[in-house]
């Protein structure tokens, strides 16, 4: 099968979808069919090698904005067009990309929901003129609903079929402006007939979007989010247990308010309190930008009044083996998030390096619990209930590894980068038919 994967990239922030489709891409690619991955707006941040490296980047980030602003700027030269679209430039720039905030993109979402018909044609034009360069793709899949605009272009002119990816968008739209909000979901639920089919990572996320984009519930798919096992070490191999160490609850996600991490800190601060838990220590890592920092700063600040500070360690944009080497030094992990959240691919990371998780009975969380069987629920915004779990986990060892070793095996047998891959593809076989040549796997 030959795929187009189109990806937003975020420049110098690490992104979850980006990590999962450049996975995807990789797995395909192994699996023995053709994959290109092609970057919009800024380049890919990423923790594994880059399966879109070498492609140019549609959608240069600086003519989408400046094109969003006037006529004139969208008319400039085709010169100069050519050079704010440069990859090096883009580089340079996502090196200080910022995460984007709603508030301040709502008409420039709504114009990309547009696809043809708003401020950003002439990069879909462009966009559709180099796929007429290259073989024809058995089927297009996009990385997520905000690139739905592109759906009706992209079926007509290049005569693939296009899958869309349900990626947890939901919140980035229900916090536009109220007008902006509201032609949004209006546009995207208009859209909907231009995909083919769409693919969500929870059962949870898909009944979800089945309401608010009035999708019948045939139109979704479900395929559980997976993540590469290279370097998490064998999954039955016992999970490494060291009695002497202080238990250490961690966390790894985006270091916002979004993810709970407050609620973290608080239940952490309780469980200090109580003192049940000598050495208690409390490990934060994740993606923390320039939009991020006065918030840790803030969590920083309570630390010290309460006297927790040096139980307390921030990691920051870490790489993968770091990531990895994080994750196998904590006793549990937990992002408590209080949004609705789609499925969490960090649940998995911690998975994979054999650590239990507990999370808020909420949104997608009680499905990887159940399925994994490797953690615990508490109650959603609630840091004493939170600390409760945790506690409770943290003082019974033997479960804690009889979770450690069922982490594993879940990691390894559901939710593995090949397996996400594997039930993708046959989800694209629905809309392409039988007329693609049989894949190939390649030797690992």
């Amino acid at each position: 099968m030959n795929i187009v994967q189109i990806t937003p990239g975020t420049g110098g922030i690490y992104c979850g979808n980006c990590i999962r489709d450049n996975a995807l891409v990789a797995e395909w690619r192994r699996l023995g069919h053709s994959a290109l991955m092609l970057p919009m707006y800024l380049p890919l941040k990423l923790d594994e090698a880059n399966a879109g490296a070498g492609m140019p980047i549609f959608f240069s980030g600086i003519n989408v904005y400046l094109g969003q602003y006037g006529a004139l700027l969208r008319a400039k030269p085709p010169w100069l067009h050519r050079f704010l679209a440069q990859p090096w430039l883009l580089r340079l720039v996502g090196r200080f990309a910022v995460r984007t905030r709603p508030e301040q993109v709502g008409n420039l979402t709504v114009s990309m929901l547009q696809g043809e018909h708003g401020n950003q044609s002439r990069e879909l034009d462009e966009l559709v003129g180099w796929l007429k360069t290259q073989p024809k793709p058995d089927v297009v899949c996009l990385s997520n609903i905000l690139l739905l605009g592109l759906a009706r272009r992209l079926r007509q002119a290049v005569g693939s079929p296009v899958v869309c990816l349900l990626a947890g968008e939901e919140s980035f739209l229900d916090s536009l402006p109220g007008a902006q909000r509201a032609e949004a979901w209006r546009i995207l639920s208009g859209n909907t007939c231009d995909a083919d089919l769409f693919i969500a990572p929870s059962r949870y996320f898909a009944d979800r979007m089945a309401t608010r984009l009035r999708l019948r519930a045939e139109r979704i798919r479900v395929v559980p989010l997976g993540v590469s096992q290279a370097g998490y070490g064998d999954a039955d191999a016992p999970a490494a247990q060291n009695g002497s160490a202080p238990a250490m609850i961690g966390f790894f996600a985006r270091m916002c308010r979004e993810k709970g991490l407050d609620t973290l800190v608080e239940a952490f601060l309780l469980l200090k309190q109580r003192g049940r838990i000598p050495g208690l220590r409390l490990k934060i890592g994740g993606s923390c930008g320039p939009g991020d920092r006065p918030f840790v700063r803030e969590l920083k600040a309570r630390l010290r009044v309460r006297g927790a500070a040096s139980s307390v360690e921030f990691h920051p944009n870490l790489s993968r083996a770091e990531k990895i080497a994080f994750l196998k030094s904590l006793s549990v992990f937990s992002v408590p998030a209080v949004y609705g959240e789609a499925f969490g691919l960090y649940l998995v990371e911690a998975l994979a390096a054999g650590v239990p998780i507990v999370q808020p009975r909420l949104a997608a969380f009680p499905e990887i619990v159940e399925a994994s069987g490797a953690g615990d629920l508490c109650e959603p915004g609630d840091p004493e209930s939170l600390a409760d779990t945790l506690e409770r986990l943290l003082l019974d060892p033997a479960r804690r590894l009889a979770l450690s070793r069922a982490a594993r095996l879940a990691a390894r047998d559901q939710f593995s980068a090949r397996r996400m891959a594997e039930q993708t593809v046959r989800t694209f076989s629905e809309v392409v038919g039988d007329n693609v040549q049989t894949a190939t796997p390649v030797a690992a």
